[in-house]
């Protein structure tokens, strides 16, 4: 009789790779997320204290933003294990679309990023410095302010996070990835919860209500992408974990 930990290790399966656009599109926007991780705020004053606690915990506020989202996850894995999988981002992960939107490292560091469109690093068709009207090269920059790899010795919550400022075409000024302990106070049964934070600017606030319809689409892919995108991150996570444990448990 097959061992119930051997077993339960091989019902689960790594994210499946993404082999062109068409698959991006599929895994990625098509596809409705087994997870719902978008948190809706019920009220402005529910936004602002989160905004406190983010500013509180990471020393950055949002307030010059338009929107914030927040996306959360749940992840049956070690806070550390989490983590790596985010110091592993890159253009050949699994868990982003690479195909439409190609992470770039700067001289292979996690500080330093470029997102390019399709991969392009130039626009096509001879055009110099737009598309149509439209900049989009890159989609945007990622600028480490902060990469907290240790936590702190009073950190009752084990966190860790990459914290970027942004720009570029794409409109957010703020991205961070963070990840910390779960806290059965509030609810939370898993290892690891996972958060991913966009504070966005569309080209200010003042100009909210005239590109009222395109800044809803914005947040509608950005929501549709980063609910995805932690799904996968959350079934990579927990695969290798127990994929390293049945491997231990076989060896010995």
């Amino acid at each position: 009789m097959p061992d119930s930990k051997t077993n339960k290790t091989s019902k689960l399966t790594p994210p499946s790779k993404s082999g062109g656009l068409f698959s991006d599109f599929k895994y990625f926007l098509w596809n409705k997320p087994a997870i719902p991780t978008r948190i809706k705020f019920t009220s402005e004053e529910k936004r602002d204290d989160y905004n406190q606690r983010i500013m509180q915990r990471v020393g950055e506020g949002v307030d010059g933003y338009t929107v914030l989202n927040v996306h959360q996850i749940g992840i049956e894995a070690p806070v550390s294990y989490v983590f790596n999988e985010l110091l592993n981002w890159n253009g050949d992960s699994s868990c982003w679309p690479n195909y439409i939107a190609k992470v770039e490292r700067i001289d292979d560091k996690i500080e330093e990023i470029r997102i390019l469109p399709f991969g392009w690093k130039k626009y096509p068709f001879r055009f110099q410095k737009s598309f149509f009207g439209t900049h989009f090269i890159p989609l945007f920059n990622l600028n480490s302010i902060r990469v907290k790899r240790v936590p702190d010795a009073f950190d009752f919550d084990n966190a860790r996070y990459l914290l970027y400022k942004c720009n570029g075409g794409y409109p957010i000024g703020i991205f961070m990835m963070y990840v910390r302990s779960s806290i059965a106070d509030m609810g939370e049964k898993e290892q690891a919860q996972l958060f991913f934070t966009v504070g966005f600017n569309f080209y200010g606030k003042e100009y909210k209500s005239r590109q009222k319809y395109r800044n809803k689409l914005w947040e509608a892919v950005h929501n549709r992408v980063t609910s995805n995108v932690l799904n996968r991150l959350k079934q990579l996570s927990e695969w290798r974990i127990q994929k390293m444990e049945s491997d231990e448990y076989l060896i010995y």
